[in-house]
């Protein structure tokens, strides 16, 4: 059977497997187009080649004087937008490489390289955190090329949260003070030269950047001696170059490494997924690796993404954290919903009985606009509130079920102080500095990165093993230094109950509180993935040939 829906095509391609044609070889063309070639080279070959050889095979044509006349324009397009994507650190990635496989940070500086390729002026460019899967060798790089293009006259505008990229801005303006309702401010707006340091008392970032705030080093920081252990031997999945890793369990442990350099590969790919299989049972196609010992001490492993929670806006953190069930029960429970014989399904906006049928208990109502995108609207019936008249006339302490779902969990954590199953679990979401978004709040409102603390909050309400492997993938994406802290003092909450935290991390600030670091390089790409150093911060500092451990010396320097 043949069908059209995008949807069912999307379940069933998890089932296919793709194989290389064997016709063109994965080339994509016809063998009379590939027998156009320049310098013994054709088209597909040249896009197999890694950016920084492509620079240099380019560097080297040499042409007659009537074909340099063609090239030469030609030549300087292409070398003008090699230069960009290399100086970004890109240097590692192929011209063939798909645009899918490709990480948002990728992605990012793929799309600045052609702009900044072109050399327009009078253009407004704004930037989402560019340095999102940067090593602070290659965010030095970036913002080279982000002057460049400032200094052909453009404005460029940047949303961060990173430091030395703040640090270098002309004009710097904060919002907040805090997240949510207690957001929303402009604090300040004013020049690099002018930063209102003493005056505007309100501002967590100017308080980071003058040093009266800072992540600190925690005083109980684990060491590695001689524990319980998983080793990897001859791993050569990808770049990696048939290297051993020794991964220490029961403690915090960063993997670090300038762009490309396999941190993913050897995190995800061969760690994760091995771990997986034996855990899980799956069959997950394990990269190249020779042997794994130790995996029969973990006895659960957990990947921390930055996906969304839910994937519709009837998801949201009191489903996922699992407090919305025992608050229904609480309200069925009530003497004016026993008496009219309501059962804890009536308080769901799920299902049909208590919720406003005229939005099937959506709050919005959405509204076909023929050959223009679809348009959500408040529904007229309940205005947002999701259920009838009858059940939200039950009230548990002069609040309805919808009030309930319109709290902030900082102000939810003291109206069911008196419910210590909802209780408990709000003050994890609580603590994981998340205390300003609503219960009820549409799960594709939430960032990344607080769509991953919830994630890490529901883990933290379940009992502890003492034996999971927790992985996360840059966690600090979209998170300022105050959300950082916030994230660490939960990862440390984790790694406390006996469990394995790996991170696979650029920010300093995080790397310098890890008990253990794996880097990996020296470089990305074929030059890279090679272990570099290994041990504690203090010790990966001290390797010269580290660029993780260049940086953190500064970084340690300063506490």
């Amino acid at each position: 059977h043949r069908t059209d829906s995008v949807t069912i095509k999307n379940k069933i391609r998890k089932f296919l497997k793709e194989e290389t044609c064997p016709e063109c070889k994965g080339g994509r063309l016809q063998q009379r187009v590939l027998g156009i070639t320049i310098a013994g080279k054709n088209i597909v070959e040249l896009g197999d080649k890694s950016l920084d050889e492509l620079e240099t095979f380019i560097d080297g044509l040499a042409f007659g004087e009537a074909r340099s006349k063609l090239a030469e324009p030609i030549i300087k397009e292409i070398k003008i937008r090699l230069r960009c994507l290399t100086q970004m650190g890109l240097g590692y990635l192929t011209m063939n490489r798909p645009a899918a496989t490709l990480a948002g940070g990728e992605m990012q500086r793929v799309r600045l390289g052609s702009q900044i390729g072109t050399g327009l002026t009078g253009v407004l460019y704004v930037l989402d955190e560019p340095s999102i899967g940067l090593h602070a060798r290659d965010n030095d790089r970036l913002l080279r090329l982000i002057k460049e293009l400032k200094d052909l006259h453009n404005t460029v505008v940047i949303v961060e949260h990173d430091e030395e990229t703040i640090r270098r801005a002309d004009h710097v303006v904060d919002l907040g003070p805090g997240a949510g309702e207690a957001g929303g401010e402009v604090l300040f707006s004013a020049s690099q030269t002018a930063l209102p340091f003493g005056r505007c008392t309100r501002s967590l970032t100017l308080d980071y950047l003058e040093g009266k705030k800072k992540i600190t080093i925690p005083k109980g920081r684990l060491n590695f001696n001689g524990g319980d252990t998983i080793t990897l031997r001859g791993v050569t999945q990808h770049n990696l170059k048939n290297i051993n890793v020794t991964i220490p369990l029961g403690l915090f442990i960063c993997v670090t490494g300038v762009s490309g350099s396999g941190k993913s590969t050897l995190v995800h790919d061969v760690l994760y997924k091995a771990l997986h299989n034996k855990v899980w049972q799956t069959d997950y196609e394990v990269g190249s690796v020779k042997d794994i010992k130790g995996m029969h001490q973990v006895d659960k492993v957990v990947e921390i993404d930055q996906s969304p929670i839910g994937r519709t806006p009837r998801s949201n953190p009191a489903t996922y954290v699992d407090i919305f069930t025992p608050i229904r029960k609480l309200f069925a429970s009530l003497p004016d919903a026993k008496v009219k014989g309501f059962s804890p399904g009536r308080f769901s906006f799920n299902v049909k009985g208590g919720r406003c049928e005229a939005c099937e208990g959506a709050g919005m109502q959405r509204i076909e606009m023929s050959f223009l995108p679809d348009v959500s609207v408040l529904c007229d019936v309940c205005r947002g509130r999701r259920f009838d008249p009858e059940t939200l006339a039950i009230q548990y302490r002069g609040k309805s079920i919808a009030d309930v779902l319109d709290m902030q969990v900082s102000e939810a954590l003291s109206f069911f102080d008196a419910i210590p199953q909802v209780r408990e679990r709000l003050q994890v979401v609580n603590d994981v500095g998340l205390g300003y978004i609503k219960l009820g709040q549409a799960s594709t409102t939430l960032s990344g990165g607080e769509a991953q603390r919830i994630k890490i909050a529901y883990e933290l309400c379940k009992r502890a093993t003492g034996k999971t492997v927790y992985l996360l993938d840059e966690p600090t994406t979209g998170l300022h230094f105050a959300d950082i802290q916030h994230l660490l003092d939960a990862l440390f909450k984790i790694r406390d109950q006996g469990n394995t935290v790996i991170v696979i991390e650029h920010n300093l600030d995080v790397i310098k509180t890890a008990d253990h670091i794996i880097d990996l390089g020296p470089e990305g790409g074929e030059e890279g993935g090679r272990v570099v150093a290994a041990g504690s911060p203090e010790k990966v500092a001290k390797v010269k040939t580290s660029y993780t451990g260049k940086y953190l010396r500064d970084v340690l320097n300063k506490r």
